[in-house]
């Protein structure tokens, strides 16, 4: 893991990086949004990121979300995006906390947050997660089944649901499956393409990407 005086620098080469990769793709830098992936890492390390100018992190567990964000938005500001698979029995608490939940990915999870926004009078904007290579052993909407579940959830949650977001196979080619996600992206009205992680961030971006979302190259490896 990286040193805390070190994540102001990994910060600092991380948004140049997405600087370059914007302008290169004929884009605006300010228009990339860095969500810092803080799953694992102890509140120190977020709050060390906050004060060089992060806050917006992404979470994977729910439970560690919000027991972290507790201690850490006592005293910082921070906008929390879940980005891993949430649990139905999870989804009212990550109503409760989150500003942002990327993973929408099948009915019965859009039932379960439905219920739970009723509940907590608190609804977080959402992006649904495609499993843009079809992979088993990975959670998101299939691409077959990505059209009706995206008018689905439009019709359900109407403005709330914001984008889409993908985590594309490990050994492929990312160009294509970032690039499907654009455009699908683009044919429902959707504005936020949710793409990208630190191995292949800047790819996303010149396919489209409007967020990123990186760990290890600010926070170091677990």
């Amino acid at each position: 893991m990286s040193s805390i005086p070190s994540i102001a620098e990994n910060l600092r080469r991380v948004r140049d990086r997405i600087a370059n990769a914007a302008i290169t793709a004929g884009r605006k830098p300010e228009d990339v949004t860095l969500v810092a992936v803080s799953k694992t890492k102890p509140a120190e390390a977020v709050i060390a990121a906050i004060k060089a100018g992060q806050t917006i992190f992404g979470e994977n567990r729910v439970q560690e979300a919000e027991t972290k964000f507790a201690m850490v938005r006592a005293a910082h500001p921070a906008t929390l995006h879940i980005i891993g698979s949430l649990q139905t029995n999870k989804a009212r608490d990550a109503v409760r906390i989150a500003d942002v939940i990327e993973s929408l990915d099948r009915p019965k999870l859009a039932d379960a947050l439905a219920a739970a926004m009723r509940k907590e009078g608190r609804t977080p904007k959402l992006l649904i997660e495609v499993n843009v290579g079809n992979e088993t052993q990975k959670a998101g909407i299939s691409r077959e089944d990505a059209d009706g579940f995206i008018d689905d959830c439009k019709g359900r949650f109407g403005s709330a649901l914001i984008g889409l977001m993908c985590v594309p196979p490990v050994d492929q080619d990312p160009r294509p499956h970032f690039t499907w996600l654009a455009d699908r992206s683009a044919k429902h009205g959707l504005t936020t393409v949710s793409m990208g992680m630190s191995a292949d961030f800047e790819v996303a971006i010149a396919c489209g990407a409007t967020w990123v979302r990186v760990g290890s190259a600010i926070f170091g490896h677990r």
